[in-house]
């Protein structure tokens, strides 16, 4: 008897080859969808007692080295980057914890003036969700979706679990409430219906590998990061009607030793003709129009 996949990932996910799939065609004749990613963070000094992972493993609370680090990025490093992103006009979605909406109101304000995309990834990048009941997902949920909508004005689009920690419960129960995009998958280059029993949700694709945090803790340098930014780009140019996402995290890519390899990265990649860089959202809704239209034909 042949094996079956997991029962909670076949009901997810229908399998489609890449080779059989119908071309995709982004705005304007592009090659490529590109979408950009900061992931700016808080990082409890003395966080909640978490289930499964400690986020601060290497002393005892409180890890000032840890903690420093990235506090730099919410002090120095994030400025670079939105000047980095300012010069180039790169339109950003940021992954974002969402207790930064009260807690620098600086950086809120950058964000909101430049009407970049926010997507959720927690409250504290150090108060995880594995474990969680779902009445404790559905909660803290709902909770990011108020703060949001507080702020912006607008619901809330995207979502990506913080420290990737999501639960078996995680699609529906972001279906449920109107969002429309998980970035929770890692598993394709184009967006991707996810089965969910009451609304709609798609996966937008997201790169662990185009991630500098994971670079970071594989001891790889900026300039070799910046060179797996080029690699990428190189394969999924040349293929065409591919999604291509880049996540950087300010307290890495925005320190003054790494800023300039991701410059030069950025302008490498953006001197092609046929790029079209937008936000997780705009990327989703040009390809489920695309969808809408082939399925009525």
């Amino acid at each position: 008897m042949p094996l079956q996949p997991p029962v909670a990932m076949h009901e997810r996910l229908a399998y489609s080859a890449a080779p059989q799939r119908a071309p995709v065609d982004w705005p304007d004749g592009a090659r490529l969808a590109l979408w950009i990613a900061p992931n700016i963070e808080h990082d409890g000094y003395l966080p909640q007692q978490v289930r499964v992972r400690d986020p601060w493993p290497r002393v005892p609370h409180p890890e000032i080295l840890g903690y420093g680090q990235r506090d730099y990025g919410n002090r120095v490093g994030v400025w670079r980057l939105i000047e980095l992103f300012d010069r180039f006009k790169l339109p950003c979605t940021v992954s974002l914890s969402l207790a930064v909406l009260e807690m620098y109101p600086d950086i809120t304000e950058a964000m909101l003036s430049r009407d970049w995309e926010l997507m959720s990834h927690g409250l504290y990048n150090t108060r995880y969700h594995w474990n969680f009941s779902e009445d404790e997902e559905r909660a803290a949920i709902a909770e990011r979706q108020e703060i949001h909508r507080q702020v912006t004005g607008r619901s809330l689009r995207g979502l990506f679990s913080l420290a990737a920690s999501n639960t078996l419960a995680t699609p529906k129960l972001v279906a449920k409430v109107g969002i429309s995009h998980l970035c929770d998958l890692y598993h394709d280059d184009q967006p991707t219906a996810i089965r969910v029993r009451q609304g709609e949700l798609f996966g937008l694709p997201c790169s662990m590998e185009i991630n500098d945090s994971i670079a970071w803790r594989r001891g790889l340098e900026a300039k070799g990061f910046a060179q797996k930014i080029r690699d990428e780009f190189d394969t999924l140019y040349a293929e065409g009607g591919r999604v291509m996402n880049i996540a950087v995290h300010p307290f890495i890519m925005g320190q003054p030793h790494h800023i300039g390899a991701l410059v030069d990265a950025l302008a490498d990649i953006l001197g092609h003709s046929g790029v079209w860089c937008a936000t997780g959202a705009e990327i989703l809704d040009c390809w489920r129009a695309q969808q809408a239209s082939s399925h009525a034909t």
